[in-house]
């Protein structure tokens, strides 16, 4: 467990001591300041900084999957570009140890860049405009009865979810076709895809309809109660998403411990 532990940290250490990941952390840092800081000073009524908290997330959350779709494309792919995967592959750990470290790191800096957008957004707006006491609706624009920051909590917690099996999609590319330029740019289509024709293909009467990744990825539908499709439910979307998820490692582990690299 030791040794596996080492690896998990080997896997970090390449991440992190690129500049790129703490430019990454830095600008997410930054444009909450900037948009907090525009909204304060642009209008003649500062908004409440559970509102512009609100907006925030919902812009900045793409931002932070993207951000941890290039770590999470790179994370394979990059070692067969350099050649490293060699040097890697000889070392007294299995195939399976080695690419589990590497899928672990690369969701652990998805849930760093989560928190750095969780704590900024909080830090800056309580800071800047204040979080006065208001309703989830007025805040956030949704029918929950929770308290703004239990929704916050929640609504973290179900991106979450969609970055995980997003950033397992974006692995299995690179693992699959060694190519980080094609992860990336099919991750980021698929999140495209998702936020723009999801709530279009929901509206097809077809019941296969319901099996379709897209309309399941996005579980904050369920915060105010009003799912893509009448019916649906956190227990079904949680399913559809975890059959989904296995087949996406499954595919990845076998490739992976597979494939011949030696040539």
């Amino acid at each position: 467990m030791l040794n596996f532990f080492e690896l998990v940290m080997n896997e970090n250490m390449k991440t992190y001591r690129r500049p790129r990941a703490w430019i990454m952390s830095g600008i997410l840092a930054l444009l909450v300041i900037v948009i907090t800081v525009m909204a304060y000073n642009v209008t003649n009524s500062p908004p409440n900084g559970w509102y512009m908290i609100g907006i925030e997330t919902q812009v900045l959350m793409m931002l932070v999957t993207i951000f941890s779709v290039i770590i999470a494309a790179g994370s394979v792919a990059d070692e067969f570009a350099t050649g490293t995967i060699k040097l890697l592959l000889i070392r007294p750990w299995s195939r399976s140890k080695i690419l589990l470290s590497k899928y672990i790191s690369v969701l652990m800096f998805g849930v760093l860049q989560v928190i750095v957008l969780f704590i900024s957004t909080l830090a800056v707006n309580a800071l800047v405009l204040g979080l006065h006491s208001t309703t989830v609706q007025e805040a956030f624009g949704s029918d929950s009865g929770s308290s703004p920051f239990a929704y916050l909590v929640q609504f973290f917690a179900l991106k979450l979810v969609t970055l995980f099996v997003t950033l397992t999609i974006a692995f299995m590319i690179s693992t699959i076709f060694r190519s980080s330029a094609l992860a990336i740019g099919l991750s980021i289509f698929l999140i495209l895809l998702m936020n723009s024709f999801a709530p279009l293909l929901a509206t097809l009467k077809y019941k296969w309809v319901d099996y379709i990744l897209f309309i399941h990825l996005d579980l904050t539908q369920y915060l105010d109660g009003t799912p893509l499709r009448e019916g649906m439910g956190y227990g079904f979307s949680l399913a559809v998403l975890a059959v989904y998820y296995i087949i996406f490692v499954a595919l990845t582990w076998l490739i992976f411990t597979k494939r011949d690299v030696a040539s």
